[in-house]
């Protein structure tokens, strides 16, 4: 007859492991694996020299920073992996023909290459928003936030039905198209459709093709006005998938982007338009009206017109606040306020417990008198 153990011994035998877990900030890490996804497409895997469990909201990103030529550059990439295997995290990246960072990741980040992320952040994921019906809509690369929600529903049983539909432009640009078959074939839950823009030579194809469109949608998803929708992909494909739901009269309070690329040519000339019109109101503006922004470690001081954010005042002060997306979602320009207050507007990139120990995003804080700014 074996003896069971004690209660002591079996406390013994399952004593805790203290690790840390992952908080929005800076962190080393180090790469364990690339994958080859697509032709153009790779996969970084990514963990900590120390056990790190890396919790975070299936959809949000980090940011990178690396050095290219001897420059210090930022990116945010979506992370792809769910957080269901939280003792590493993925990034799928997409070579962009003349792109400078994707070109350099993929040919140059191997395993064992050492770098610092920052994050994660990101208002775009599926934790703030649940229901019992989703429909995950993905152009190109922009597959990558809904597969990590897809992966986090599927790993951890989620009772949640789940349609899943991918936009490529040919078959052999299909990212993760082995995965989506196998949870097709694993649980009743999922279902998923892709559609290819085109078919080229010799290759074969016998699903969808075109672009997604109310007819395709009604035939996919014929319940989608009851789902919550989740959409990341070029900004034309968003464009026309909030097209297609307007029309539906679809309930755009359930529905959540997120998008990558270059910034389109009519936002662009709007901005320039705005640079305009803010130039003329300058010429208007008395010594009265500035704000004095102090930087308290640089020691220096400078003067901004109202509107004006406090990444502007550090670049008038020919200081250098590391930012990668200029619009409150990487959290990378995060700064201290010591004195003063500002009106921020950000998209995700911020905790409200950095908030509340006074911590601003720079790129997208105006300030509302003079301040004093730890950097």
């Amino acid at each position: 007859m074996i003896d069971a153990p004690s209660v002591a011994e079996q406390s013994e035998a399952f004593s805790p492991v203290n690790t840390q877990t992952w908080a929005n900030g800076r962190h080393s890490v180090h790469c364990v694996k690339v994958i080859q996804e697509t032709w153009d497409v790779k996969t970084f895997c990514f963990m900590a020299e120390q056990p790190v469990m890396f919790f975070f909201k299936p959809g949000q990103f980090v940011t990178l920073e690396l050095e290219i030529d001897g420059k210090q550059i930022m990116r945010s990439y979506t992370i792809s992996s769910s957080p269901s295997v939280p003792y590493s995290f993925s990034i799928t990246v997409k070579r962009d023909l003349g792109g400078l960072v994707s070109n350099w990741l993929h040919d140059n980040l191997e395993e064992g290459f050492q770098l610092a992320v920052h994050g994660p952040v990101g208002n775009f994921n599926c934790i703030d928003f649940p229901a019992k019906k989703v429909l995950l809509l993905s152009g190109g690369v922009g597959i990558t936030p809904v597969m990590s929600m897809a992966r986090w529903f599927f790993d951890t049983n989620a009772d949640v039905d789940m349609t899943f539909v991918h936009s490529a432009r040919t078959p052999r640009d299909i990212v993760f198209h082995r995965e989506l078959e196998h949870m097709d074939s694993r649980i009743t839950n999922f279902s998923y459709s892709l559609i290819c823009e085109k078919v080229e030579l010799g290759q074969h194809w016998a699903g969808y093709r075109g672009y997604l469109d109310p007819s395709k949608l009604a035939m996919i998803a014929p319940d989608f006005m009851d789902r919550e929708i989740f959409c990341c992909g070029p900004v034309p494909y968003m464009q026309a998938v909030k097209r297609l739901l307007d029309e539906a009269r679809f309930d755009m309070s359930r529905y959540h982007e997120e998008f990558f690329g270059e910034m389109p040519v009519d936002v662009r000339e709007e901005a320039i338009e705005q640079a305009d019109i803010a130039q003329e109101q300058a010429d208007a503006i008395e010594d009265a009206d500035l704000h004095t922004i102090s930087f308290s470690r640089s020691g220096k001081e400078v003067e901004i017109m109202p509107g004006e954010t406090l990444y502007t005042a550090a670049t008038k002060a020919d200081l250098y606040i590391p930012k990668a997306c200029g619009m409150g979602i990487c959290g990378t320009c995060k700064v201290q306020v010591q004195k003063g207050s500002a009106t921020m507007e950000h998209n995700g990139g911020i905790t409200e417990q950095d908030i509340e120990d006074g911590f601003v995003l720079s790129c997208c804080s105006v300030p509302k008198e003079n301040m004093v700014v730890d950097f």
